[in-house]
C-alpha cells in the first residue's frame, strides 16, 4: 500500500498487498503413465461403510489405482458434481454419482442404471479411465473446465 502526503506530495511504501495462494497440492506419478506428475490433492480417509463413497472407495484398486491416493481426487468430483446421490438430476439431463449425460449411457454397465450406485460408480470409473486416465486426471479437468 502507498500512502500519499498531501502536504508534501511525497509518497511513502508502508505496506505489501497480501497475494493469494493456492491450496497445496502434492505431486505424485500416475501409475496409468497418462499424466505423470500430476498434482494430486492430499489424499481423504476412507469413507464409511456402506455408502456410495465406500463402494467408490473399493473399487479403484479394481481399476489399477490405489485408492490412499486416488480417493480424494475421485470424491472431490464427485461430491462437487452429485453430492455422491445415485438419483442426481441436473437440467441438462446429466444424471447419476458421475452426472452421465445423457444418463441411460450408464446402460452399458447395467440395467439397473437409473438407481444402482454400483452399476453408477462401475460406469463413471471406466469413463473416468478411458477419458483421463485416473481420477485425478478428471479432477485436474473438472479445475481448469468446470466440468470433466
Amino acid at each position: 500500500m502507498i500512502l500519499m502526503d498531501a502536504a508534501t506530495r511525497t509518497l511513502n511504501l508502508v505496506g505489501s498487498p497480501k497475494l493469494a495462494t493456492r491450496p497445496a497440492t502434492i505431486t505424485s506419478p500416475d501409475p496409468s503413465g497418462s499424466s505423470p506428475g500430476a498434482p494430486v490433492t492430499v489424499s481423504a480417509p476412507p469413507p464409511d461403510p456402506g455408502t456410495a463413497q465406500s463402494i467408490g472407495y473399493n473399487m479403484l484398486s479394481s481399476f489399477g489405482w490405489k485408492p490412499s491416493t486416488y480417493y480424494g481426487c475421485l470424491n472431490n468430483i464427485w461430491s462437487r458434481e452429485s453430492g455422491w446421490r445415485y438419483n442426481a438430476e441436473n437440467a441438462s439431463g446429466a444424471y447419476g454419482i458421475p452426472q452421465a449425460l445423457p444418463g441411460d449411457k450408464m446402460a452399458s454397465a447395467g440395467a439397473d442404471w437409473m438407481t444402482d450406485p454400483t452399476t453408477q460408480i462401475t460406469w463413471g470409473l471406466t469413463y473416468i479411465s478411458q477419458v483421463y486416465g485416473t481420477p485425478c486426471g478428471a479432477w485436474d479437468h473438472e479445475l481448469a473446465y468446470g466440468y470433466y
